[in-house]
């Protein structure tokens, strides 16, 4: 039975078709990719804030063949240019609902829209999907630089692929995010607001009632808000969660590994970064050796990608 992080992203429900239900770039379409040539790095972390049940450690060191990955999340507009060149239609389009953030919905909606048990800030709302963010009345009209949400990983390889690309792997996801930094907490160093300067997208004040949004955003925000890493990736922390290749799995070996690509069995599929809606009382994974998973047909307002290449 693959357990369900509802904090970070809810896992749709294995009956889930019908009626939702509560439960416990500017560089073409595949954006502007950042070449990296691979090497040794040391993945992982021993934080005394993580999960033991997250897999986070033990510190281990990796080699990656050469490869390039998206500068930033991919974003609606490019979602939109997929969806209009194909037809494709997404998961949570054909189910016709996905998970909302109840602060983002109307009253009338978040009273019919079933609350998820363990988490009841998420509502399963029809009518959700990367048209409609917040569910009918709702539209990406001004979001087009924001990341497509609403995506299953189902979706978001399916888009790779139309791309020339795949979903990156999650040591190489994990490289690209440190951006040259050893065993930093952030992709920009170990201070998460250094000189006081906020530096991603994360939920600030009490969760879930009160975000005084002191970064400038309540929801998602435009993929290059906040300052680059050291590699030139864009929101490798917070805004949405990263669904990554590899299958979720938490025992890691110490001996070098070279290209790991995950469990080979297993439903869960790994995603990395945090979100909008972390905050270090509940889900501190925006810290870079975070991750957390969910299955590969489950969607929600949070949790969105970026593509990678071979080299």
């Amino acid at each position: 039975m693959v357990e369900t992080r509802a904090c970070c992203a809810p896992s749709r429900p294995a009956s889930a078709a019908g009626r939702p239900v509560a439960v416990a770039g500017s560089g073409g379409p595949a954006g502007d990719v950042v070449e990296l040539a691979g090497g040794s790095f040391l993945m992982g972390g021993d934080d005394p804030d993580a999960n033991p049940l997250d897999g986070e450690g033990p510190v281990r060191e990796v080699v990656l063949s050469p490869y390039a990955i998206g500068a930033t999340q991919v974003t609606t507009a490019q979602l939109a240019a997929f969806v209009e060149a194909t037809g494709y239609v997404t998961e949570a389009e054909e189910i016709g609902w996905s998970y909302v953030f109840a602060g983002f919905l109307p009253a009338a909606l978040r009273a019919v829209s079933p609350r998820v048990e363990q988490a009841p800030w998420w509502c399963a709302v029809e009518g959700a999907s990367w048209r409609a963010p917040e569910g009918p009345g709702s539209d990406v009209t001004d979001r087009a630089d924001h990341p497509a949400v609403h995506v299953s990983w189902r979706d978001a390889e399916a888009y790779a692929a139309w791309v020339g690309g795949r979903l990156p792997t999650e040591a190489e996801w994990e490289h690209a995010a440190r951006g040259g930094l050893v065993q930093a907490r952030y992709p920009w160093g170990d201070e998460l607001t250094p000189g006081g300067v906020h530096m991603c997208n994360i939920w600030q004040g009490r969760f879930p009632t009160r975000n005084t949004a002191e970064d400038g955003y309540r929801g998602t925000c435009p993929v290059r808000a906040f300052p680059p890493n050291g590699y030139g990736l864009y929101g490798v922390a917070g805004n949405v969660w990263e669904m990554v290749a590899d299958r979720w799995g938490t025992e890691h070996t110490t001996a070098v590994q070279h290209d790991p690509r995950g469990p080979a069995h297993g439903e869960a599929r790994v995603m990395r970064g945090g979100s909008y809606l972390c905050h270090d009382a509940y889900c501190n994974r925006y810290r870079v050796a975070a991750r957390t998973s969910n299955t590969p047909d489950s969607s929600s307002g949070n949790q969105g990608f970026r593509v990678a290449f071979d080299r």
